[in-house]
C-alpha cells in the first residue's frame, strides 16, 4: 500500500517536471561598478548597476557572465525553472529511496525457529 502510494506520488512529480530548454544554473548578482575618474555619476558616489550571472564548477572554477538589463527577467525565469527541476528531482529521489526499503508486508528471510 505504501509502495503504491509512493509510485503514484512519483508519477505525479514526473508529470509536473518543467521540461524545457529554458534552464540556467547559477546565481544572479547585482553589483555597483564605479569608474576611477571622468564619470560624474561615479564622482557623486552613485556608480552603475550591473547584473552578473555567476556559475561555479568543480575544482573551484567560477565563470561570470554580464547580463544586459533587458534580459534580467528572462535570466531570473530560467534560474527559477532550474530550481523547480532540481527540487522535483530531489523529491523523486527521496521517493525512490523509500521504494528501495524492504516492504513491511513481505516476510524477511531471517533465521527459522527450531522447536
Amino acid at each position: 500500500m505504501i509502495r503504491d502510494r509512493a509510485l503514484q506520488t512519483r508519477e505525479k512529480l514526473v508529470g509536473k517536471l518543467p521540461v524545457t530548454g529554458e534552464l540556467l544554473r547559477g546565481s544572479l548578482l547585482e553589483r555597483t561598478v564605479r569608474h576611477k575618474s571622468g564619470c560624474p555619476k561615479c564622482a557623486r558616489g552613485e556608480g552603475h548597476q550591473v547584473h552578473v550571472l555567476t556559475v561555479s564548477y568543480a575544482g573551484g572554477r567560477v565563470r561570470q557572465f554580464s547580463v544586459r538589463r533587458e534580459r534580467v527577467a528572462e535570466v531570473r525565469r530560467w534560474l527559477e525553472n532550474y530550481q523547480k527541476l532540481k527540487d522535483a528531482i530531489e523529491a523523486i529521489c527521496e521517493l525512490n529511496h523509500d521504494l528501495l526499503r524492504p516492504d513491511a508486508a513481505v516476510p524477511r528471510g531471517g533465521r527459522k525457529k527450531r522447536d
